[in-house]
């Protein structure tokens, strides 16, 4: 049986027109609980990183978020560079997302993050170019847009 929660994700994801790809991951237990995807693909432990005061033996949503923000805005860069005429192997591109968890003035808990790019067998100015239009698909990107600081850097091999 459907639980009222299940039934209105449910409903909500089928308003969404042309979904290319869905998928439903539960939490148990918050920062010290357990998640777990429809799939079973994704089944782990999470904790309260040390900084924050836990034990920290265990993964967190920002590093999830990082994770997955890294590799979604490489796939992006590769898209964008193949419209480019350009062919990247994978080795050729890296990505490090690194998310930051504060309080805002008004003590409201808030995300930042930082996207290192590096390029190799483009210029300077071809490998901003194309993380600025890398940034424009991401999903990622799109997503947090305008809630979220986003810092970019780009460097060349």
């Amino acid at each position: 049986m459907k639980t009222q929660e299940q039934t209105n994700l449910t409903t909500y994801s089928d308003r969404i027109t042309n979904t290319l790809y869905s998928t439903k991951v539960t939490a148990i237990g918050g920062r010290h609980g357990q998640i777990r995807s429809e799939d079973g693909l994704l089944d782990m432990k999470l904790a309260l990183p040390r900084e924050l005061g836990g034990k920290g033996d265990a993964t967190n949503p920002e590093t999830l978020f990082a994770g997955g923000y890294a590799a979604c805005f490489e796939n992006a860069l590769l898209r964008v560079s193949r419209d480019a005429g350009l062919r990247f192997a994978d080795e050729d591109v890296e990505v490090t997302a690194e998310v930051g968890l504060s309080r805002n003035d008004s003590g409201s808990f808030v995300l930042s993050a930082a996207l290192a790019v590096t390029v190799t067998g483009v210029d300077q100015k071809k490998a901003e170019a194309l993380v600025e239009s890398a940034h424009k698909i991401c999903p990622y990107s799109n997503a947090i847009r305008g809630n979220v600081e986003v810092g970019t850097t780009v460097s060349t091999r």
